[in-house]
């Protein structure tokens, strides 16, 4: 037996249902994007749905209004007709059995005729077939007389006690469903009963099968004209949504085509209605953006030309008064306590200027789409602890102590190690700048396709929505705040810049009091796509505090090691979950 035989045997109602469930998901899945994202289908969609409601309200009412039609005229007609063969019925019962004109004719033959055969043939012979006639004798509740093969007990109860009980020749009408002897079917009938000579009971049986098989055709023809009436109206929508529909639709592939950088896209114009005029706008409107593109641009490149000639032709001069700072800054022994300070602060301060010119130089580039990798496989644990190397000197100024968390094995990767160091340095910085002189903890990790480093400090954290405003240039969360380290408000900037370089992500997390978390996530081949990190974004003992904070009685069961969740993250919302 073939292995997938066996398999598919194998397979439980549980796992059939599941497996159904799972595709009446994806099936609604995708009804529910069509539906979205298509007005054509919205409008005719629409349309069907109330045109089936007002056809079928109408069905209703027409088929109503038919059906009484046909009933009232059937229930007259047979009252009418019953009424006169009251009179001709009363006339056999009246006579007796020997009367000349009928036992002459039964003695000829050697019979006896009995009064209600003889109505009964008499009013049968009039219908012409179009009703039937039971006749029962003295109130009987036994045998009756029935033409047409009728079912004499067909004729209910109820209605032979009302004409037993009512007036002389007073007509009573009810529907009935009738039997027949034999093989002929049940059918609905109008039955007519009255009360004749004060002993007899006369019913006429008019059955409604022909005009049952009318309405039914009159109803499926109502409910034909109804479904094509439903199916040309959504045609019409469907037509009349598309004449609206295709314009929006060009326009708006045009404006994806705009947004996507080609600024000669435009619209044709054809006529004079509200649709051209919105094709003329948006022509209008698209050249007036490319000349203000343009405009940007230029300006752009002005600005770029300008902060990078700036800045090469500073650093002649700064070279001149560098050389002479440091003769200053190395005699400043000799000076009066005044001078010697002012000697350090300016120190101090060529330094900083130094590298707020290296920092804008770097700006430039990336500007200019001019920076490039200079790509090789590192062990990021040694990358890791150069910048932690380069950073202790400033930590045991601000007495801040770094915690490395970092793993066994090695956690190869292709990057530029020395943009790598820059974003790790400038992350360290800055936790000593906010940190309050707390420990700062570092943690590596990493999975089969990326590698992450997170830096967290519990200094005094990030207010809601500054998590993406502390990579904008020269942004401070406090303006009032002095930096005690002596940044130049560009690092997090090139950071990111470097990350995104790497085709990674640099993400940062932080609430008042309980301080902030940077992390780098960068994916272990170059050009590889990033799709998650080994490292939640949100340190873990924050997250178990929330959980705690919303169950009475949490119950924590640590996950061993080989089986810990891959964080899989929304970079634009910032959620994660573990797979």
């Amino acid at each position: 037996m073939p292995v997938s035989a066996r398999k598919r045997r194998r397979r439980t109602p549980g796992q059939i249902a599941r497996g159904v469930r799972r595709r009446a998901r994806r099936l609604a899945g995708r009804l529910r994007h069509a539906w979205r994202r298509s007005l054509q289908l919205r409008v005719v969609t629409s349309t069907l749905v109330l045109s089936m409601a007002v056809v079928v309200v109408l069905g209703v009412f027409l088929m109503q209004s038919i059906v009484a039609s046909v009933l009232t005229s059937t229930e007259v007609s047979a009252v009418e007709e019953s009424r006169a063969n009251i009179a001709t019925a009363s006339g056999y019962l009246t006579q007796p059995a020997d009367s000349a004109d009928i036992s002459q004719d039964a003695t000829a033959q050697g019979q006896t005729v009995n009064p209600v055969d003889a109505a009964a043939k008499a009013l049968t012979d009039r219908s012409g077939g179009r009703y039937d006639v039971v006749i029962f004798n003295e109130g009987s509740v036994g045998e009756g007389r029935a033409s047409g093969q009728v079912d004499w007990s067909s004729v209910p109860a109820l209605l032979r006690t009302k004409v037993q009980s009512s007036e002389e020749q007073s007509l009573w009408v009810q529907t009935v469903k009738i039997r027949y002897i034999g093989a002929k079917q049940p059918e609905s009938a109008w039955v007519v009963g009255a009360r004749v000579n004060g002993t007899y009971e006369i019913y006429h049986v008019f059955p409604l099968g022909d005009e049952e098989k009318t309405l039914l055709t009159v109803q499926q023809m109502v409910f034909g004209a109804g479904a094509a009436l439903v199916l040309l109206l959504a045609g019409v929508a469907s037509l009349v949504t598309r004449q609206v529909v295709t314009p929006v639709r060009l326009a708006r592939q045009a404006a994806e085509r705009l947004a996507a950088g080609r600024l000669e896209e435009r619209l044709k114009v054809r006529g004079e209605d509200d649709l051209a005029r919105l094709a003329t706008s948006f022509n209008e409107m698209a050249s007036n953006l490319a000349v203000k593109i343009h405009q940007l641009e230029e300006l752009s490149q002005v600005q770029r030309q300008f902060v990078s000639d700036v800045s090469h032709e500073l650093r002649t001069p700064l070279t001149t008064v560098r050389m002479a700072a440091d003769l200053l800054y190395e005699g400043r022994e000799d000076f009066d306590p005044a001078s010697a300070r002012a000697a350090e602060l300016m120190q101090n301060q060529l330094e900083r200027f130094e590298s707020m010119l290296a920092d804008l130089l770097e700006i430039s580039r990336y500007d200019a789409g001019a920076a490039t990798l200079d790509l090789e496989p590192v062990d990021m644990r040694d990358v890791v602890l150069r910048a932690v190397g380069d950073s202790e000197t400033l930590a045991e100024r601000q007495a801040t102590r770094f915690e490395l968390r970092l793993p066994n094995e090695p956690c190869m990767a292709e990057v530029d190690s020395r943009r790598v160091e820059r974003i790790l340095r400038n992350l360290l910085f800055n936790a000593i700048e906010h940190g309050e002189g707390k420990d700062i903890v570092v943690t590596l990790g990493a999975d089969r396709d990326a590698v992450a480093v997170a830096v967290r400090d519990h200094g005094v954290g990030l207010k809601p929505g500054e998590e993406t405003m502390v990579f904008d240039r020269f942004w401070r969360a406090d303006p009032s705040r002095a930096r005690t380290i002596g940044g130049t408000g560009l690092g997090l900037a090139i950071s990111r810049e470097d990350a995104m370089l790497h085709g990674g992500w640099l993400q940062a997390w932080g609430a008042p009091g309980e301080g902030s978390q940077f992390r780098l996530s960068l994916p272990r081949v170059a050009g590889a796509p990033l799709r998650g990190s080994p490292l939640p974004l949100v340190p873990p003992e924050v997250e178990m505090r929330r959980t705690w904070r919303g169950h009475a009685t949490p119950v924590l069961t640590p996950a061993p090691a080989e089986t810990a969740p891959r964080v899989r993250e929304n970079v634009d919302a910032g959620a994660f979950d573990a797979e």
